[in-house]
């Protein structure tokens, strides 16, 4: 009597008690192998030694689950295949403790050299073997995006006269991360006033963001008069140049894998695949989706976060996983992001798993002391 009680009130929530429990696992297990609907024969093969989870029995909890939205049945004689709202349930109720995996293990540590300590890589390539490896972990997409220039901590920063006002802006930040873009001003400066500049902004503002620096002078123009101030107009005037553009605000996009997708019976749909490849191919349009996945929880921030199938808002995506978590370089307060992107029928725990020590494993690779530019 106490278990039907329960069970009452596990549905009146829109649960299923622990034997529905065991059989959605079992169904997400099956069909992520075969890509099928999984029948009642089939899971009534695994629970072959469990008493009471006949066929029949487990056609029946298999109608429960569809009554709640949990699974759902392609075409009247078929198997059930999970809903998204069965994914969610899974990877919030369902997956327990969660650990990766030796192998798994083996291959970050020998993709990163974690035992090699006299290893010298530039940031820029291990953000890119890093989504390299996120692909070949997952045989998915692995993405990875860099912290944004606007929110870089600067370490050293020159400014070098080109022709026709142009300016070459070398950009230096932790862990030794140099970025270099070229800006257009309406005005010109001499050599000196860019030396002059640059020395000011180094003795100053070292470990500040270019944002940060921007603000602060601005204060200062207002607060004091002085004959400093053709000097602060310059650093304003380069600083704001510095991080206008769109893309240098956003950080670096790094993708892989984009051709693992195309191997997917999971997008055979040629229209619905056209619209995610361009998606993906947006950078502007993919760091929003990212940011949302990675902000979508304020509860827990840090935590690898999972957008299933409708979740996501941009409709390329709405058959789609993405997992994703955030990364910090050097303890600052720049962020960036890294993240798998799948069909919905994906190994969620191996993959949280896997998403989770990597942005960990890549925050102590680039906060490394010998990584050189």
């Amino acid at each position: 009597m106490v278990r039907d009680s329960n069970l009452k009130v596990e549905k009146r929530y829109g649960f299923p008690d622990s034997r529905g429990q065991s059989i959605l696992t079992a169904i997400i297990n099956e069909h992520f192998v075969t890509g099928e609907p999984v029948g009642s024969k089939t899971i009534a093969e695994r629970f072959a030694n469990a008493s009471g989870l006949s066929s029949a029995s487990i056609r029946s909890v298999m109608g429960e689950l569809e009554d709640l939205g949990l699974l759902e049945q392609p075409h009247t004689s078929a198997g059930r295949v999970p809903t998204d709202k069965g994914y969610r349930f899974y990877v919030d109720n369902l997956l327990g403790v969660l650990s990766i995996s030796n192998d798994d293990l083996h291959r970050i540590g020998g993709e990163f050299g974690l035992n090699e300590s006299d290893l010298v890589e530039t940031p820029d390539r291990i953000l890119e073997r890093t989504s390299q490896l996120l692909s070949a972990l997952s045989n998915n997409v692995g993405i990875v995006v860099s912290p944004s220039l606007a929110d870089d901590r600067l370490q050293h920063i020159e400014f070098v006269n080109l022709s026709e006002n142009r300016i070459l802006v070398v950009l230096v930040s932790a862990p030794n991360i140099v970025r270099n873009r070229i800006i257009r001003l309406k005005v010109s400066f001499s050599k000196d006033e860019l030396e002059r500049t640059a020395n000011y902004l180094n003795a100053e503002f070292s470990g500040k963001s270019l944002a940060e620096i921007r603000s602060h002078i601005l204060r200062l123009m207002h607060e004091e008069k002085s004959m400093f101030d053709r000097l602060l107009e310059t650093a304003v005037i380069l600083c704001s140049q510095s991080i206008e553009d769109e893309g240098d605000t956003l950080g670096e996009v790094y993708v892989d894998g984009t051709s693992n997708i195309l191997t997917k019976r999971d997008f055979a749909d040629l229209e619905r695949l056209r619209e995610l490849l361009t998606t993906i191919g947006e950078k502007s349009r993919l760091l929003e989706i990212l940011n949302e996945c990675v902000a979508r929880d304020t509860e827990r921030p840090g935590d690898v976060q999972v957008m299933i199938g409708t979740e996501n808002r941009t409709p390329s995506l709405q058959n789609c996983t993405l997992i994703s978590a955030p990364y910090r370089i050097g303890g600052g307060s720049a962020v960036g992001t890294l993240s798998v992107l799948g069909p919905t029928r994906i190994e969620y725990a191996r993959m949280i798993s896997i998403v989770s020590y990597v942005a960990r494993v890549l925050e102590k690779v680039m906060s490394r002391d010998v990584i050189n530019n």
